[in-house]
Formats: C-alpha cells, structure tokens, sequence
C-alpha cells in the first residue's frame, strides 16, 4: 500500500529531527553559554535534550536497534521498497543524511557515548536554572519619592 512508504518516509524525518535537536541543541547551547544567553538554560530544553541522547548511548551500548530505524525498516517492507528509500525523492535524501554508510559501528557507538558526555559536561558548566514551582514573582516596589 502506497501510505506504508509515506509513513516510512514521514518516520524517516521525523527520526532526522531527533537528531538534529540532539547535535543542533547542543551546538546552540555551546554558542549560548559564553553569550551568557538565558534561553540555554530552560530546565525542559536541557534535561529532555539530555535524555534524548542518553537514550541513544544506552542503545549503542547495550547493542539495541534503534526503534525508529526497526519502524521504517517494517515500513519499507510493507510497502514493498527498499530499505535505502530509494522509491521516494523524500525518502532517500532523508535516509542518505541520515544513515552514514561504510562506517564501522564501533565508530559510531563511540560517537554516540561521546555526544553524551559532551551533554553531561555542558550541563555542569553551564547549568540550567531551576525550575520555579509555586512561586510568583515578587511584585515591582514603586520608586521612593523624597520628602521635600
């Protein structure tokens, strides 16, 4: 059927976004913290760009498929393409950005690991503010007038 090929090509994007939060969220948090630029440390930013890419290292460590890439691999097949998307204009320039060929998966493993550690030390070095639970912000004191 011809929308098992578009999901597979939608899961496709929707999997080059992971990424692109993960390597462009930490790319901007870099340039952020010597700017001093207060929209890097939003507590929900930093902490689910965290477990984003810890969840990738625990994959690669523990050997596990990614789950997007197992969805549009039973995808492709049901639709009767290729796992490459090579059917679709979409499909193939998504995957071929995102499915770096002839690399040994040792390699990216390691890069996976290394991507979280780098995560881990920006969240040290430039930590994100905690979180405000029940508290108002205290209102603005009117300016003092001199007696005269």
């Amino acid at each position: 059927m011809w929308w098992y090929g578009f999901a597979a090509d939608l899961l496709v994007g929707i999997h080059l976004a992971y990424v692109a939060y993960v390597v462009v969220g930490q790319l901007l948090i870099i340039a952020a913290a010597p700017m001093k630029w207060q929209w890097a440390r939003n507590p929900w930013f930093r902490f689910t760009h965290l477990l984003a890419i810890v969840i990738v290292a625990v994959e690669a460590i523990q050997g596990w498929p990614c789950p997007l890439t197992v969805w549009e691999a039973d995808l492709r097949s049901l639709a009767g393409q290729a796992f490459d998307g090579s059917e679709s204009f979409m499909g193939k320039l998504l995957h071929d950005i995102l499915f770096v060929q002839n690399v040994p998966q040792l390699v990216l493993d390691t890069g996976y690991v290394a991507v979280m550690v780098l995560v881990l030390q920006g969240l040290i070095m430039y930590p994100p503010r905690m979180f405000r639970v029940g508290r108002k912000p205290a209102p603005a004191a009117a300016p003092a007038v001199a007696a005269a």
